[in-house]
């Protein structure tokens, strides 16, 4: 008799977790590569504010993104749609066209109360919201500006995770209580050029990061690879990128050394002008010189992920404190994926796993078992359908992803058996537009405009995509199933301009 009582208390407890809306938190940081997530095994850092979510509820192994790259990425979680189809393929020619429909508009009908706070980075204000305030374009690591919803422009003295995490915040503290809520955080870390708190620029000085196996790829049976400009190598540049000025005056020339505070400039130069008298006295060429500026980079990028991971543990002790924690769906997920030495490169762009995938955690208490991991091929255009399922919504029918909740709360056993990518821009780093599907064990790519062909590989044998084994015998099967399939995909989410390309 116990037994069913405590059973029948639990099955209430869950109903009416239910029948509640729950608030919903979306945390979109910018390139922050799964590998660099302790969550996910990282052996670089550790993350334990993003590990908090993931233990208290369910981390994505298989989650991927339809176009890698910033602003696309973006337009995607708010539409649920592809990039063909909102209309923002580049950060290069696009802007967001705001009056189309948007998860957060359908909430807005509902009675949510919503909110954007941070990078937007979608050239257009943001249109359907009860409060934004937005980075303008990329925004900075300091004392960064920010657009306002009456058109005012400020700046605001601080790093900018820190004034994020305030800005949300203080908006959860002014809302109306009555009402449920959904808030965007949009972080600009970890994002080139990787400019740390100066609270963490110590951090990583003293570690030494062991080079990725492929780190010298020479890029055979590769040709889009071999063509790219996103290499540590050659196109990390010392002053921009790593703070290693030749003098006063390149510094000078730096706009985001010049917004600095007199205090902060100091504090911030003394640590970067110690490291370059050492350098200079080193006389690095070579690979001791590239090795050396890979070492810098992965201090620099993993001590502005530190400060994205303790802005999100802010967000999930406020949730506390608020006795908010219980109906409130928390997302963490990154725009897209990077590279952190993986092909000897930087940036994204690329259907290669350390691009194509992104980190992604969910906390859903009640509803969603904690410690869970999820196998199946999900991606960011899932994220809007799932956030209106949640709260019992009707995900318009022309949203092209599909809810993954019943994935989590353990209803449905399978998800998709393959996903389907498209990247559009031509232009930095020289990575040429390509489309492709991905079962999670094949990979099959088109590359077209600077470079025409295909590559084929094999995940399972080759997890690093250092083989390319299109047209190669044996795989004349494995190839014509994936084109078949890859044209399904495309037919189903009408990619016109793949389809032309198809041969």
């Amino acid at each position: 008799m116990k037994l069913f009582s405590m059973l029948l208390m639990a099955l209430i407890m869950v109903i009416s977790i239910q029948a509640q809306q729950p608030n919903v938190i979306i945390i979109v940081s910018d390139d922050h590569a799964y590998q660099t997530i302790s969550a996910y095994g990282s052996i670089f850092m550790q993350t334990p504010n993003i590990d908090r979510i993931a233990k208290e509820g369910v981390r994505f192994n298989k989650a991927y993104v339809t176009n890698s790259i910033c602003g696309p990425s973006r337009a995607v979680i708010l539409t649920g749609k592809y990039s063909h189809k909102n209309g923002f393929k580049d950060n290069v020619s696009a802007n967001f066209n705001g009056a189309q429909n948007t998860f957060i508009k359908e909430l807005g009908k509902a009675g949510y109360q919503t909110a954007w706070i941070g990078k937007w980075h979608l050239q257009s204000n943001p249109e359907g919201f009860s409060f934004w305030q937005v980075l303008p374009g990329q925004g900075s690591y300091y004392n960064p500006d920010f657009i306002f919803m009456n058109g005012e422009r400020k700046r605001i003295e601080g790093y900018v995770a820190n004034i994020v995490e305030d800005v949300a915040e203080d908006w959860l503290n002014k809302r109306d209580s009555t009402k449920p809520f959904c808030l965007v955080i949009g972080h600009k870390n970890t994002h080139r050029t990787w400019m740390p708190d100066t609270r963490d620029l110590r951090l990583f000085t003293n570690t030494r990061f062991p080079l990725p196996d492929n780190f010298y790829d020479n890029y055979e049976s590769r040709a889009a690879a071999a063509v790219q400009d996103m290499t540590i190598d050659k196109t990390m540049r010392m002053g921009y990128d790593l703070k290693m000025f030749e003098n006063k005056a390149e510094e000078e020339k730096e706009f985001s050394i010049k917004r600095m505070t007199a205090e902060q400039r100091r504090n911030y130069m003394e640590y970067y002008d110690s490291l370059n008298n050492d350098l200079n006295k080193k006389k690095l060429t070579g690979k001791q010189l590239i090795e050396w500026k890979y070492q810098r980079y992965m201090q620099d990028y993993l001590a502005t992920a530190a400060s994205l991971d303790r802005n999100i543990g802010r967000t999930l002790d406020y949730l506390d404190k608020n006795n908010l924690s219980k109906n409130t769906i928390v997302i963490y997920v990154s725009d897209q994926g990077f590279y952190m030495g993986e092909h000897g490169w930087f940036d994204k762009r690329f259907m290669y796993e350390e691009s194509f995938r992104t980190p992604m955690v969910m906390r859903y208490p009640g509803l969603i078992k904690a410690g869970s991991i999820n196998e199946q091929l999900v991606m960011n255009l899932d994220i809007a359908p799932t956030i209106l399922d949640a709260a019992n919504i009707q995900v318009p029918a022309d949203m092209q992803g599909k809810s993954f909740l019943p994935l989590v709360k353990g209803f449905q056993k399978k998800g998709r058996d393959a996903i389907y990518y498209h990247y559009y821009e031509n232009g930095e780093h020289a990575v040429s537009p390509h489309f492709g599907i991905s079962t999670g064990r094949y990979k099959l790519i088109r590359f077209y405009t600077r470079v025409e062909g295909w590559e084929l590989f094999d995940l399972k044998s080759d997890p690093r995509e250092m083989n390319n084994i299109y047209g190669k015998k044996g795989f004349d099967k494995i190839t014509s199933d994936l084109k078949k399939r890859l044209m399904e995909l495309i037919d189903q989410y009408e990619d016109a301009e793949a389809k032309k390309l198809m041969d």
